[in-house]
């Protein structure tokens, strides 16, 4: 593993098409933030709807309810501000206080369109080329005004691994602390930390791998305490890798036994100890903070994608790719060790607090809300279940035909929203009964799963980056 340490030389600005950049340095109000966090070394510490620091946030996609967060927008409606974002990046964005950060792949050249919608790839989709060069990009972007505080470019090469064509060189979200934001490019193998100020402190690298259809990565990094990690699940050398966030140093590195895996590793703080948990197409792992394997729990399917989360004191884990068997989703309690894999025709033992066979997702993560486990389907359908229990409350309820979906949904103000590959946010009502309330079209594909902070929503598309807020 490389790793370099950045100094103020190092730190160019690259130009951000069609806007300004300007260097800012963070505001009192944040700085105290930062120093009141760190006494406690734990963001979810201090957990404010000011942050969301990570994929889906703190809570898998939940926010407090809020009269400011929209429920109704269009391209020109409740639309605080939009920039343009240039490249191609389905990362999402992440928020600390007046910095969103954001990540995307430029290239120099002509690129395929990503094409929407579930279909089988071939050799002539499922693992495209790109012949031309790329910047790998970090952006600050100032929440309140959307400009672009700073543009942080991490390499600049021909990336060496093949895609999905709906994938991109940078899929995978970015994470803070608080006090820098850590950026994952599985495509180049680089990992960095770059201050608020938007100076790179360091990079490491990882080693740039691929999986067996070489769909390219997406798995994002997860920060705890004063570690950051990475998986990486691959045909050559898969680990689970702890990064020291101040120095960039490599503390431990875990093989692991898997060949594909496109899903973020978790950081499981609950009631008994604080574990690392990720999924894999053979098995889910959990391992102690220093790669010790807790527990393992078998019978997933191929192609992983959904997050881990928690909520209410359970851990929900799942695969479901189109057509495989089983599509398992397991609500797993604390406390487990050694192999919890349930015995055949079991729905239930020790430690796994209920199973369904046939409800996991293939590209989106789950959704609890009002002790409800959604599930929306990458075909549009949305089911519902209790979230204790596993009991159905309703069952398949059509969204919208002819509709892919792979944003993850998220909640607020008693309602559920989903965000199809075409750019259309269906807004639901949350509870016993199925029902659409209404539709907010941006008309433009869309995969990225949204931020929710400072009551607003920000929402990415294949172009653009929205904050959106409710201004009535």
């Amino acid at each position: 593993m490389g790793r370099r340490f950045m100094g103020d030389k190092d730190c160019k600005a690259a130009k951000f098409s069609g806007v300004g950049v300007k260097q800012m340095h963070c505001s009192v109000g944040l700085a105290l933030f930062v120093c009141l966090l760190f006494s406690n070394s734990s963001i979810l510490m201090a957990q404010t709807e000011q942050h969301w620091p990570q994929f889906r946030g703190l809570h898998g996609g939940t926010a407090l309810d809020d009269p400011a967060l929209p429920d109704s927008w269009s391209e020109t409606e409740n639309i605080e501000w939009s920039i343009d974002i240039p490249g191609l990046g389905w990362s999402s964005p992440v928020v600390m206080g007046d910095h969103i950060f954001l990540t995307t792949a430029i290239s120099a050249g002509d690129e395929r369109e990503p094409i929407p919608g579930l279909y089988d790839p071939g050799d002539s989709f499922g693992k495209v080329q790109s012949v031309s060069e790329h910047q790998w990009m970090v952006y600050d972007i100032d929440f309140w005004t959307g400009e672009v505080r700073w543009a942080r470019e991490l390499n600049a090469t021909l990336p060496a691994e093949l895609k999905h064509i709906k994938n991109s060189f940078a899929s995978e979200t970015p994470v803070t602390d608080g006090r820098r934001v850590y950026v994952y490019f599985g495509s180049i193998g680089l990992l960095a930390a770059i201050n608020l100020s938007g100076e790179t402190v360091w990079t490491a690298e990882t080693g740039v791998f691929n999986g067996g259809q070489e769909f390219g990565s997406a798995a994002s990094p997860a920060v705890h305490e004063d570690r950051i990690y990475v998986v990486n699940d691959n045909t050559t050398n898969s680990f689970l890798a702890a990064f020291d966030t101040a120095t960039g140093e490599k503390m431990w590195s875990v093989e692991r036994d898997e060949t594909e895996n496109w899903s973020t590793p978790f950081v499981w703080q609950n009631e008994i100890r604080d574990e690392i948990v990720t999924t894999g197409r053979r098995k889910i792992r959990s391992y102690d903070l220093d790669g010790n394997l807790l527990w393992e729990l078998g019978g997933m399917t191929v192609n992983v994608v959904p997050t881990p989360f928690a909520s209410e004191g359970l851990l929900y884990l799942s695969s479901g790719y189109p057509g495989g068997f089983p599509r398992p989703v397991y609500a797993v309690r604390p406390g487990a060790s050694g192999d919890i894999s349930l015995l055949e025709d079991a729905t239930t033992n020790e430690f796994v607090a209920w199973y369904q066979p046939l409800l996991g997702t293939y590209s989106t993560s789950a959704l609890v809300y009002g002790g409800s486990y959604y599930t929306l389907l990458d075909r549009g359908f949305l089911l519902s279940h209790d979230a204790q229990t596993g009991e159905q409350i309703y069952g398949r309820q059509r969204i919208a035909p002819g509709h892919g979906f792979t944003a993850s949904p998220w909640a607020y103000n008693d309602k559920v929203f989903v965000l199809s590959e075409d750019g259309d946010t269906y807004v639901i009502e949350a509870g016993p009964t199925f029902n659409i309330l209404r539709t907010n079209a941006l008309n433009e594909m869309t995969l990225a799963t949204p931020a929710i902070a400072n009551g607003s929503l920000i929402l990415r598309t294949q172009s653009k980056l929205y904050r959106i807020t409710n201004k009535q």
